[in-house]
């Protein structure tokens, strides 16, 4: 790996280049940025200069934040469309982990950040808000719907705590920061093909114009993938645009985007486990499209085999996603030392999550006879045996970004605000599977013969920032300063369930506004050069996660069972706080041992309060995923979190490196709660789902045109329950990709061959890849890993 290099704007000497990460922010291709703000990296990230064929990457250090800025060339060297999330996985104290190669499949996702889960961080994309990536949409997409994956120009990871500005109700733990790619300055083509395992084709094409004008440039871009899934027989992919305008200017720069993303996912179930199986299956595909064995798997009045238990089969899943995303930045050049940046952006999901199942599945039966008493239901759905559920979201956001950033002789001072409304709404629904014309994963279901419920949720979102960073003297910043996070919502149900339809015995879903206010959330912090190669850095910053706005499921206000629920919880919940505190040691050293000539390290310690968590508990038996129990939300105690990361990179020369990072993540819960019944003992157990050990390596090679990376990655056992009475066991999965230009080509008018290949699950580990931790002692599920994998690119420009 070639050094990462340290760019200052005040400070009168540069500081050492380092290969290794903060908090968790280190990657072996491109290694540890210290970000002042994205702002700061994505346009460092602009002036890169290849190097060798390991990236190089510019950076500021002008804070006490650290940050990882990762390249989209290195991105695609993983592999070709991957999740730019997912490209995240090596960093230490990073768990993500998707039944699929790419990380693009939501409902299986799971990630974790020094102990928090993905829903406890922030994200977004060219600074647009991106939403908690809760697998029901409500208040964003996910980021490769939000861009193309190839037109990633660099992706950041803040954790512990992110920048003051991002705009985000949910960064408890961090965040991350996507950007797409400007527009070239000279006219190009760029054409790629990805063949591969399980009939995989991704084909990616853009048109750059290059400048036009006076400082005008734009392109064009298209996507389509096709795949199908390794397990079962659905296609998974979509297709995507992208499109960008860049107008540059002495006075200011003028930046409009548009994505239009179309994607069908068929899904797979979570396995089931339970204490004492003897076995469970590794997998738990749908029947689909084989309908005459969908028809003979179930008795003649829709029930499942009982053999199968809580693993039966459905005939099959998907989630169906529609988003177009679309923003105009301008910034405004006051003069010379004065930037104003003003953001609008526009959103809108139409999307629908379907399950075709078993009518006879536990609880649908007296949930139907409600809705259809003293009929066939069999009939009723169809004369198939099963019925289609769909729970269809709907979001319409929109929002203003503006930040105002001067120096005043040595404080660069930074205020700014964002604002949101979201109209968003989550109607439960349930169609006939017609025995004589079955539907499938790629249909959207119309003509329902029940409404179960429907929620309409209107959001708005303020958030302010202020932040003073000091140049105290030519080695030393103090960085100070605190936002407000405001979010008033108001929650309605136009279609409430009957009576029955939902436990308890409540009569409606519940109805208001809640409103929360938190007006200091500070931060501080030191950056300091002890020399010219070490740097020591301090933060200390607290946040905050805004209540969930979603109608009718998860851990939200509006999915409580009861009208009195929702009253108790208004007048008593806190939304969930952290308060971090970490602190590094960089070093860089050249050395005259033979071939080892370099080493970068780094050593870093955290420690995170974690307060107010919210947890969706039931005093009533879960009868089934369709009528849960009772649901209470409520605050439940606090997280203690400690940790070390220590990461370090061994150059030798400049065509070998080998990186390998060691993290240790301790987070315990420190109350014991009651579900409403009983005491749940909690207290001095771990959070479950994250491990705590992980280890991580990548070797990288570079000879002549030809480069190879293999990338190591140990994940330790994770805890399953929030008891801690079951676990899964830990994996180590390699991966390798070789990235090779074909010179016999490159004189021609084609420019820039190249051919990649990639291996996914090089070892074949079979495991558990992400846990769904099971609320009660006894259960949990899991989705597994996916096998070995092949996967050959072929690029090019013309």
């Amino acid at each position: 790996m070639r050094p990462v290099h340290f760019k200052k704007k005040s400070l009168p000497y540069s500081a050492p280049a380092l290969a290794v990460a903060s908090t968790a922010c280190l990657f072996v291709f491109a290694q540890p940025v210290f970000a002042q703000t994205a702002a700061t990296i994505s346009d460092a990230n602009k002036n890169e200069k290849a190097d060798g064929a390991i990236a190089t990457v510019e950076i500021s250090s002008q804070t006490t934040r650290s940050a990882v800025s990762l390249r989209g060339s290195e991105i695609q060297k993983i592999l070709p469309g991957i999740n730019p999330v997912k490209s995240l996985q090596t960093l230490p104290g990073v768990t993500f982990a998707t039944a699929d190669p790419w990380g693009n499949n939501e409902q299986n996702l799971s990630l974790f950040v020094h102990g928090f889960n993905g829903q406890q961080l922030g994200y977004t994309m060219d600074g647009v808000p991106l939403g908690d990536q809760q697998y029901g949409n409500y208040n964003g997409l996910s980021p490769q719907r939000a861009v193309i994956s190839e037109n990633v120009r660099n992706v950041i990871l803040s954790s512990g705590a992110g920048n003051l500005a991002t705009p985000s109700t949910s960064n408890l733990g961090g965040t991350i920061e996507v950007f797409s790619s400007d527009p070239l300055a000279k006219q190009k083509t760029t054409l790629e093909q990805t063949l591969g395992s399980y009939s995989t084709s991704r084909t990616y094409a853009r048109f750059d114009t290059g400048t036009f004008g006076e400082g005008n440039a734009a392109y064009i871009s298209i996507m389509r993938q096709d795949a199908r899934a390794w397990d079962f027989d659905g296609k998974q992919g979509g297709k995507q645009l992208n499109a960008k305008f860049v107008s540059t200017k002495p006075s200011g720069k003028l930046t409009l985007y548009f994505n239009y993303n179309d994607k069908i996912e068929p899904n797979e179930d979570s396995t089931v486990h339970v204490t004492g199986e003897t076995s469970a299956p590794y997998t738990r595909p749908f029947l689909y499209p084989n309908f005459p064995a969908a028809l003979a798997y179930l008795s003649p009045t829709g029930a499942t085999p009982a053999a199968d238990g809580s693993n039966y089969r459905n005939y099959y899943s998907d989630a169906q996603r529609k988003d177009i995303l679309t923003y105009a930045k301008y910034d405004l050049n006051l003069n010379e030392s004065t930037i104003w940046s003003n953001q609008v952006y526009f959103h809108r999901d139409d999307g629908v999550g379907v399950v075709a199942g078993p009518i006879g599945a536990a609880g649908l039966p007296a949930l139907f006879s409600i809705y259809f008493p003293n009929q066939d239901l069999k009939k009723v759905f169809g004369n198939s045996g099963y019925a289609t559920r769909t729970t269809e979201y709907d979001i319409h956001r929109s929002g203003l970004i503006s930040n105002l950033r001067t120096e005043f002789g040595n404080h660069q001072i930074e205020f700014g605000g964002w604002w949101e409304h979201n109209e968003s709404s989550a109607y439960r629904r349930w169609y006939p599977l017609d025995v004589n014309n079955p539907s499938s994963p790629y249909d959207r279901p119309s003509n329902p013969l029940i409404t179960q419920y429907g929620s309409e949720i209107r959001n708005n979102v303020i958030q302010l920032h202020l932040q003073d960073e000091w140049h105290v003297r030519p080695d030393m910043v103090l960085q100070a300063g605190f936002k407000s996070s405001l979010q008033y919502a108001k929650g309605d149900f136009p279609v409430q369930p009957k009576a029955g339809a939902i436990s308890g015995g409540s009569l409606a879903l519940p109805v208001g506004e809640i409103d929360t206010k938190k007006w200091f959330l500070p931060q501080v912090g030191m950056l300091w050069d002890l020399s010219a190669r070490d740097q020591l850095f301090i933060n200390v910053q607290k946040n905050m996660r805004q209540f969930v706005t979603y109608g009718g499921g998860g851990a939200s206000p509006w999915s409580l069972a009861s009208q009195s629920a929702f009253d108790l919880f208004k007048n008593t919940a806190q939304p969930e706080t952290s308060l971090t505190y970490e602190a590094g040691l960089r070093s860089k050293r050249n050395l005259d041992l033979g071939l080892l000539n370099k080493i970068d390290g780094q050593v870093t310690v955290y420690h995170v309060d974690f307060s107010n968590r919210l947890l969706q508990i039931s005093p009533t038996p879960v009868i089934s995923s369709i009528i849960g129990g009772n649901p209470i939300l409520a605050n439940v105690g606090s997280v203690t979190t400690d940790g070390i990361d220590l990461a370090g990179t061994l150059h030798f020369g400049r065509n070998f490196s080998f990186y390998n990072a060691l993290s240790y993540n301790r987070s315990v819960y420190a109350d014991d709660y009651s579900n409403g019944k009983t005491l749940v003992p909690t207290s001095g157990k771990k959070v479950p789902g994250s491990p705590e050990w992980m280890n991580k390596f990548v070797a990288s090679a570079t000879f002549g045109e030809i480069e190879a990376q293999l990338i190591g990655d140990y994940v330790g056992k994770r805890y399953a329950t929030y008891t801690n009475d079951l676990a899964v066991d830990s994996y180590f999965m390699l991966n390798l990709g070789i990235n090779a230009k074909l010179p016999m080509v490159q004189n021609t008018f084609i420019k820039n061959a190249r051919v990649r290949l990639n291996i996914t699950n090089l070892n074949q580990v079979k495991g558990d890849s992400v846990v769904v931790v099971g609320a009660a002692n006894g259960t949990y599920n899991t989705f597994p890993i996916a096998p070995r994998q092949y996967f050959v690119t072929f690029g090019a420009d013309f």
